[in-house]
């Protein structure tokens, strides 16, 4: 039996350092195979046409052509999944933000004193990333949206909503800020719901990440503290490093931050809120599993759907990796199975009342 191909991977980064511990870690895998750095945007883009790598990692902060100037020609003219590698600074995290807005498959957060054995905590990571990222079709290039400013006047107070849903909580990983940003936007600011969203980043992305969508979004977004209430028009994504649970007190549903230990490698981690959610809403939550690796937020979907809840997962078509979902569906957790184009009009009729048929 023929030995499966290996994975093409060109390494670009601008520190020689780089170039060389990154092509060292991908080297432990047999099934990777480095066949080229490069130490800029430009050079990348010359060593692609004739080595032909499956896969790109990409530094952005790089002299001549910056990596998102890059990254635009590697997806969009050659069609290549890019693992961004950004540093954990503000501007790192912004233009990695941006980078995967416009199409890129993943990053991994370079370790501040790369020069230390904390290197290796991106290894298992950036290997696993790059073995799906191969595997994850072709990417679709997007132009970024344009930021708008929001309307500064005061909102009027919500009414009281009839709708028989009043949670939605959304777990989602790799494929997460490009399918959020499609999604969100489309909710109408009197979405008459409350939406808690678990996206596995590190500590320091998700705030950059909430305002972000805040910013393109008519309904509200920030990265959730501990005692935000959940009410409707309002979007709380859990911090990076923190789990996000739900309460019942006299103000009303509120968000509970804990640095409790990671559950399956994650904190946050969508079973842990979706756990909670479970307890707390009952019937009155709508459950969604969307793109990403792992099977993290499956097992708390099934709570939410014994308890009388929705629960949606997304499709294989929409996906950019199928995993997270696909658990759910095999395990008989999720009723409906929905694309990108349906999940937002599928939400509003259940806010609505109206029945929605299995899918």
């Amino acid at each position: 039996m023929q030995a499966a191909a290996r994975i093409r991977v060109l390494v670009v980064d601008d520190s020689a350092l780089m170039r060389k511990m990154i092509p060292g870690i991908i080297s432990t895998d047999e099934r990777l195979e480095v066949v080229g750095t490069a130490m800029d945007g430009d050079f990348a883009l010359r060593k692609i046409e004739t080595l032909r790598p499956d896969v790109v990692t990409l530094d952005l902060d790089m002299p001549r052509m910056d990596g998102l100037t890059a990254l635009r020609s590697i997806v969009r003219d050659f069609g290549l999944p890019v693992i961004l590698v950004s540093s954990l600074t503000r501007q790192g995290a912004g233009a990695t933000l941006k980078g995967l807005e416009m199409g890129a498959f993943d990053f991994v957060a370079k370790p501040e004193d790369a020069i230390s054995v904390h290197i290796s905590e991106i290894s298992r990571e950036l290997i696993d990333k790059i073995k799906a990222a191969a595997h994850g079709g072709r990417p679709k290039f997007r132009e970024p949206q344009a930021i708008r400013m929001k309307e500064l006047a005061q909102k009027a107070a919500a009414p009281v909503s009839t709708s028989p849903y009043s949670v939605v909580a959304i777990g989602i990983s790799t494929g997460g800020p490009q399918s959020l940003t499609e999604i969100l936007p489309r909710l109408p600011e009197d979405f008459p719901a409350g939406i808690l969203i678990v996206q596995h980043m590190p500590e320091g992305f998700t705030g950059l990440f909430a305002r972000r969508l805040d910013a393109i979004c008519a309904i509200d977004v920030k990265e959730a503290a501990g005692g935000d209430t959940v009410s409707p028009g309002k979007v709380l994504i859990a911090p990076g490093g923190k789990h996000m649970k739900v309460k019942f007190t006299p103000l009303g549903l509120v968000s509970v931050l804990s640095e409790s230990p990671p559950v399956a490698g994650h904190r946050p981690s969508a079973n842990v809120l979706f756990h909670s959610v479970a307890e707390e809403v009952g019937s009155r939550a709508i459950g969604v599993v969307m793109t990403g690796m792992g099977d993290d937020g499956v097992e708390g979907l099934g709570e939410i759907k014994e308890k009388g809840g929705k629960t949606f997962a997304q499709d294989e078509a929409t996906s950019i990796i199928y995993g997270m979902p696909k658990v759910a569906i095999e395990k008989g957790y999720a009723d409906r199975v929905v694309g990108l184009d349906e999940m937002v009009p599928c939400l509003l009729k259940l806010m609505a009342g109206r029945k929605e048929t299995v899918g």
